[in-house]
């Protein structure tokens, strides 16, 4: 376990925190709203997170084992995430905070037990902008990308109806 690791997996379980309170927190008007940004609903946003985004535990995992990593295009990541939002549009709160709390748990849990050598480790993912670092993967995919996802989700539960 390193200090690095540490402060890493603190600031992963306060952003997942902090999206779990949203979630748990939105209305059942609200939930069914659009986002402006990804033109999803709520829930389909915010189980995108949890779901996908989350999931980086699993790359990160071939990462740091050495593992060769799938070649994954950002064209085929964007098809998924819009297949994926159509499939679970009508997914439901307590759904959506269950793959939260547990994947969120999973990630702060694996990232937490990484040694600084593990959070060095890099691949070349050129759908994520090419050689990156496990640290930088989880900072890049979870606190930036899925941090843009939360704002959105923020705005559009701010926003007022009718």
């Amino acid at each position: 376990m390193s200090t690095r690791a540490q402060e890493l997996a603190q600031r992963l379980k306060a952003f997942n925190d902090r999206l779990v309170s949203l979630v748990t927190a939105a209305g059942d008007d609200a939930w069914r709203r659009s986002t402006d940004s990804e033109k999803w609903n709520v829930g389909a946003v915010a189980r995108h997170v949890g779901a996908t985004h989350y999931r980086i535990v699993e790359l990160a995992k071939m990462m740091v084992a050495g593992l060769p990593v799938p070649e994954v295009t950002e064209e085929a990541i964007l098809a998924r995430n819009e297949a994926q939002a159509a499939k679970y549009a009508a997914c439901t709160k307590a759904e959506v905070t269950a793959i939260l709390e547990g994947n969120g748990r999973a990630m702060v849990e694996f990232v937490a037990g990484l040694s600084d050598g593990d959070l060095a480790c890099s691949a070349d993912l050129p759908a994520f902008g090419g050689k990156i670092s496990v640290q930088r993967l989880f900072e890049a995919i979870v606190l930036h990308s899925a941090g843009g996802h939360l704002e959105s989700l923020e705005q559009t539960l701010a926003r007022r109806e009718g």
